[in-house]
């Protein structure tokens, strides 16, 4: 599902997001009563319990490595939404695992984009974002305050104030591939995992990920 939410459309837009969310509401409760979105194997060495529920993350990595961080929670019939990134590929969030029935894009959020934002964290449990412009450490913590409440979990691509932990990709490998022929038999990734002043590593294979396996590197 898309939304167009420029200026011109915003109405229509709010009535699409009131009809999604009470879509939502009858297909799974809106908060999590667990306190966390799973994740898929791979990735237990960096986040063992899981996506915090009403915590942002930062991704400083390939937008292959987020895809895969919704993989997990989707599979398990969470709704996910991908905010202002217009070159997000149903094809490729397909080939991690993401479940497009249940999967709601807004490739632009518009002038007033953390409006936009807040209102996709009323309904969603899990948003992808790439933030338009710096957001400012009140901007965010009013945000926080919305994500705690409803029990949705962000995940930014690039810097955000305030966020549970921050995940970079430190180095990658393609195998398999010559120059304009083979096929990809291998993409070990590199990742950590920043929090408080610790760090998690591990190597993901993502292209066991989008082959379904989901397995760490070795």
């Amino acid at each position: 599902m898309s939304l167009p939410l420029s200026s011109a459309s915003a109405a229509s837009a709010a009535d699409q997001l009131r009809e999604l969310q009470e879509r939502i509401h009858l297909l799974q409760g809106r908060r999590n009563k667990e306190g966390a979105y799973p994740l898929l194997p791979c990735f237990s060495p960096l986040l063992p319990s899981g996506l915090r529920a009403g915590s942002a993350y930062s991704v400083e990595a390939p937008l292959s490595v987020a895809m895969a961080l919704l993989a997990g929670a989707s599979a398990e019939g969470e709704w996910c939404g991908v905010a202002g990134v217009p070159e997000f590929g149903a094809e490729a969030a397909a080939g991690f695992g993401i479940s497009l029935e249940r999967l709601v894009l807004v490739p632009d959020l518009g002038d007033r984009w953390l409006v936009t934002l807040s209102a996709l964290a009323d309904v969603l449990p899990l948003v992808l974002l790439r933030a338009p412009a710096r957001a400012s450490s009140g901007d965010a913590s009013r945000l926080a305050s919305r994500l705690r409440e409803r029990g949705c979990t962000l995940i930014v691509l690039g810097p955000w104030p305030q966020s549970e932990g921050v995940i970079r990709a430190e180095a990658a490998r393609w195998d398999g591939l010559g120059e304009g022929h083979g096929h990809l038999r291998s993409h070990p990734t590199q990742l950590a995992y920043s929090h408080r002043g610790r760090q998690r590593t591990t190597v993901v294979d993502l292209a066991s990920v989008r082959a379904g396996t989901g397995r760490a590197a070795r």
